[in-house]
């Protein structure tokens, strides 16, 4: 049976992905135009460059991943950011040969612990409970597209839909 060997981060993009106490590498894939996307277990890296001159263009927690989609046929992996930063969008070099996309869905799922979503005027609101590296959860609201969250009747519905889905987590409301 013949086994694929995925190719490993050169030691020049280790060294600028430094990991910190109990984090740890998971995964990692060369993109396109010779950088790299690090999956590490607290944070998403990207890290531009070449293999002789890396740096670290993104680093982000998994908790600010408001969604993540893989598309195999164009090996581009989507990131779309809580904080409505620029999506990343790099294009994998071998999809093939990497466990990336399925360690992003994975760290991403293991972040929210409960969200719900919620119609109000403009739009929807996803309202999760998330869970950092180190255990501790925290509530965040997301506003769709054309939602003001500064509207007192958005907020009404977001501030009810906060507190409950905290306090099914055993947080405060």
């Amino acid at each position: 049976m013949f086994t694929r060997r995925r190719r490993q981060q050169p030691p020049s993009v280790r060294e600028v992905v430094p990991l910190v106490g109990p984090e740890r590498l998971l995964a990692g894939a060369e993109t396109a135009d010779g950088g790299w996307v690090v999956a590490t277990t607290a944070d998403l890296v990207l890290v531009s460059g070449t293999d002789d001159d890396p740096r670290v263009a993104t680093r982000r927690p998994w908790c600010d991943v408001d969604r993540a989609a893989f598309d195999p046929e164009r090996s581009i992996l989507t990131v779309e950011w809580v904080d409505a930063a620029p999506d990343l969008r790099p294009m994998l070099s071998d999809a093939a040969g990497t466990n990336l996309p399925a360690v992003v869905r994975e760290r991403v799922l293991w972040s929210v612990v409960l969200a719900e979503t919620v119609d109000v005027p403009g739009g929807t609101v996803r309202v999760a409970v998330r869970r950092r590296l180190d255990g501790t959860l925290f509530s965040q609201a997301v506003a769709g597209d054309g939602v003001d969250l500064s509207r007192a009747d958005v907020a009404n519905v977001v501030d009810a839909t906060e507190s409950r889905v905290r306090a099914a987590c055993g947080l405060p409301g």
